[in-house]
Formats: structure tokens, C-alpha cells, sequence
């Protein structure tokens, strides 16, 4: 059974999909944007403002689900400008520094609200 996982410490879905489901013990995580969900805007500003943003909306999608970011399996990662690669990467290692996930990073010619940065998650549920 598929279960629905929100939380209002995250953004609520723009589209038609769910912050996350889980089935079978193993999270599916949207992907997310550098929405701040207190004030449902977008973070502009540097890529590492908004990658920051995007983890932390990722690990209070996983908190709610009663998960972390050390049970990150698999990370997919939009980036608009490959140029951004290093700048990005320093700030996702400083998140995943001890339980390094699997992980693709991509550009996308364009993502959703004008966004720099969106990761998408896999990851399993404790217990």
C-alpha cells in the first residue's frame, strides 16, 4: 500500500504529484525547488542559496516521512547552468558529507519558476 507523505515544512506541490510516497519501505521524493515554504517564494540569489534551500526542503519531506538524509539511496540533480557544478557540489557535500548517495546530475534547459537548481530522492524509511 502507497502511502502520501506532506508536510508543511516543505513546499506544497505546484502540479499534480506529491511531496513524496512510500511504498514497500522505500521513499520517492518530488523533486525540489528553492521554494521557501514559510513564504512560499522562491530563494534567488547565488546557486549555493538555492541549493541550500532545495536539501533542507528535502530533509523536512524525509523528517515527515520519518527518514533522513543518511538513508538516501539515489539523488537526481537538475542543474540549469553546468557551470554551477562545482558551486552546487560544495554545498551537497557539505549535506551528504558522511552517507554519500548514489547521483546523476543533469542540465535541464529550463526548470520550473525560473529555478537554478532542482533535486529529485530515493531513499528508504527507518524502522
Amino acid at each position: 500500500m502507497k502511502k502520501i507523505i506532506q508536510t508543511n515544512k516543505a513546499p506544497l506541490p505546484i502540479g499534480a504529484y506529491s511531496q513524496a510516497l512510500l511504498f514497500g519501505g522505500v521513499l520517492y521524493l518530488s523533486g525540489q525547488i528553492a521554494i521557501d515554504p514559510g513564504t512560499n517564494t522562491m530563494v534567488t540569489g547565488t546557486i549555493e542559496q538555492e541549493t541550500k534551500q532545495v536539501i533542507e526542503n528535502i530533509l523536512n519531506v524525509l523528517i515527515a516521512a520519518g527518514s533522513s538524509l543518511d538513508n538516501v539511496l539515489k539523488t537526481t540533480c537538475y542543474l540549469a547552468d553546468m557551470a554551477d557544478f562545482q558551486k552546487f557540489n560544495k554545498v551537497y557535500e557539505e549535506y551528504f558529507a558522511g552517507s554519500k548517495p548514489a547521483r546523476s546530475t543533469v542540465q535541464a534547459a529550463y526548470l520550473p519558476k525560473g529555478a537554478r537548481v532542482e533535486i529529485d530522492v530515493i531513499a528508504y524509511a527507518q524502522g
